[in-house]
């Protein structure tokens, strides 16, 4: 009785506008979540009574970052493997329901202090595996809703529902993070339940499920278990490891990234011997969904960690220049970033509508040769910037974005077979978290390295020529480069908090004032980052390029629908 009463409520509706609609709300929600957070951290810090830069509290931070994207990386083809044998909408609505219950938890969380800390990171875990389903699902369920010559539209109208909530997630997370931080939990939990509800009530299965499919459990546990070794590894490999700047000499890390490459490879064996494959390897012999996915995720290795850093340079360098003070930084970083989001507002549905007609070749590759342009104009930047400028290429670059994101999806969910489309979704989705999660790592591994060279040198003259004693000065200037970073990014004056009270109060009143204002920490930060995010913005003009040429080799549209008839078992 269910689905002709669905469909009687929603006779004057056409279903494909249910579909984007709800899909669209669920990857606004899972964009608001992040940013919300991302903003939040030193508010939920200052709440749980946790300093994240202290001797071996760092990894609490690090955990909170990128906690989700890892497990979320992780499920994604599981997700859509499983979507494909049980139904994308119904799992869809499982995603919508686990990830509200996630939120929930979150807000609920007990205690103080390292425990806190810990609950909020496996609550975020439940999230995951609901914004797994949901990511693995929504390209899916619209290509299922959507006629061919519509999908691109479609595609680049759910992708503003991720800057949206992005951008919006930045601006509510800095309102509610002065009221309670626990109230940033709840910002997703309206959407959640709306959505939860709307989904189970409206949405309904379009796709034809093939029966008597299996799970493939040796592929499922292999990718899990690689995949997670290798994440991890590159996470620590940017923390210090002895008197080293970043952990790349870890054993620890080195035996994570060999053991996570070398259970990867033999998924890849695995794979190709089983009857119903958890990765389907012969999708990569259609040479639109090869392409675009090699394409995606160089586009999303060169961009993935470029939000994160931009925000740095903005909130620890260049607004506390301004007059900016450290606690509003972060604010004030996130209006300074619109730009970028307009620029991927305006072209992402525009060039996906354009795709429909004449494919995705043309806009996906000039977007991402206008990306790799406004990286290299990056490259002629100074610290201290005038904004319009700045504000000009980050529009270029949302441009650049947009007209390749919204068109590549489109192409990838074209090429492949309808009863594969769940897998194919997950997979191009596993592909572009993957890569943020790495870009994360390369973003840093570069810009450290920069801040290595000169940060010591550049933090003890500033401080004795504020006059800071020459033996404190030596010690404050083996501040580890991530710990700058990270300070940088949370809006926090590491000189406050790195010398004693006590020692602090020996130093003349000029002293004190100079060091604790708001120009001496970026002043000292300002060249050394510049060095290491000069060299990052080269590798990602290099990215780009590479971006550009894989996206290009896709050849003319194709779309499978119109080539082969949907297979009915």
């Amino acid at each position: 009785m269910t689905a002709p009463i669905r469909q009687r409520r929603l006779a004057h509706i056409d279903y494909k506008w249910i579909a984007l609609s709800n899909t669209t709300l669920g990857i606004l929600m899972a964009g608001l979540n992040g940013s919300v957070l991302l903003i939040s951290l030193p508010a939920i810090f200052r709440g749980i009574g946790v300093d994240p830069l202290a001797p071996g509290e760092s990894d609490y931070m690090l955990w909170m970052l990128v906690g989700y994207t890892l497990v979320t990386a992780t499920l994604l083809v599981t997700a859509g493997r499983v979507s494909d044998m049980y139904g994308r909408v119904r799992l869809y609505n499982a995603g919508f329901a686990i990830f509200t219950l996630g939120s929930i938890m979150c807000f609920f969380v007990q205690g103080q202090g390292n425990g806190a800390a810990l609950q909020i990171i496996l609550f975020r875990v439940i999230q995951a595996v609901g914004g797994a389903f949901l990511m693995a699902n929504s390209a899916a369920i619209l290509t299922d809703a959507f006629p061919p010559e519509q999908r691109g539209f479609a595609m680049g109208v759910n992708q503003i529902g991720v800057l949206a909530g992005m951008f919006a997630g930045l601006l509510i997370g800095g309102v509610l993070a002065a009221i309670d931080w626990r109230a940033v939990f709840l910002v997703s939990v309206p959407f959640g339940i709306f959505g939860t509800v709307w989904a189970y009530l409206m949405l309904h299965e379009t796709a034809v499920i093939r029966k008597h499919q299996r799970l493939d459990i040796p592929g499922n546990v292999l990718f899990a278990a690689g995949l997670v070794l290798v994440l991890v590894g590159f996470t620590y490999a940017i923390q210090p490891y002895g008197t080293s700047s970043m952990g790349w000499g870890n054993p620890s890390v080195i035996g994570e990234l060999g053991g996570g490459a070398l259970l990867l490879a033999l998924f890849v064996v695995v794979e190709g011997r089983v009857p119903d494959p958890m990765f389907r390897l012969e999708l990569f012999r259609i040479r639109m969904f090869a392409a675009g996915n090699i394409a995606g995720f160089l586009s999303s290795l060169a961009r993935g960690g470029l939000q994160f850093i931009l925000i740095v340079w903005l909130q620890g360098i260049w607004l506390p220049l301004h007059g900016v003070a450290f606690q509003d930084a972060p604010l004030w970083a996130a209006i300074c970033m619109l730009p970028m989001t307009v620029g991927f507002l305006i072209a992402g549905p525009l060039c996906g509508h354009l795709s429909d007609r004449y494919g995705a070749r043309y806009f996906s590759t000039g977007g991402m040769l206008l990306s790799a342009a406004a990286f290299a104009v990056f490259l002629l930047v100074p610290a201290d910037f005038d904004y319009v400028p700045f504000g000009l290429l980050l529009l270029a670059l949302g441009i650049g974005q947009g007209s390749f994101a919204a068109p590549n999806t489109a192409s990838i969910m074209n090429a492949v077979p309808p009863e594969h489309r769940g897998a194919a979704s997950g997979m191009r989705a596993t592909f572009q978290n993957v890569a943020q999660s790495l870009s994360m790592t390369l973003i840093f591994t570069l810009v450290i390295a920069g801040l290595s060279t000169r940060l010591p040198g550049a933090m003890y003259g500033h401080l004795t020529s504020a006059g800071v004693p020459d033996q404190l000065a030596t010690k404050l200037a083996g501040l580890p480069p991530s710990g700058a970073l990270f300070a940088a990014f949370l809006g926090y004056n590491p000189i406050a908090t790195l010398i004693p009270a006590n020692v602090l109060a020996t130093l003349p009143s000029a002293t004190q004032t100079t060091i604790l204002g708001n120009s001496f920490f970026p002043q000292l930060l300002a060249a050394p980052f510049l060095d290491g995010l000069r060299i990052a913005f080269a590798v990602c003009v290099a990215l780009s390029i590479a971006a550009a040429a894989a996206s290009w080799m896709r050849g003319r549209r194709y779309v499978h629908d119109l080539e082969v008839a949907p297979a009915v078992e």
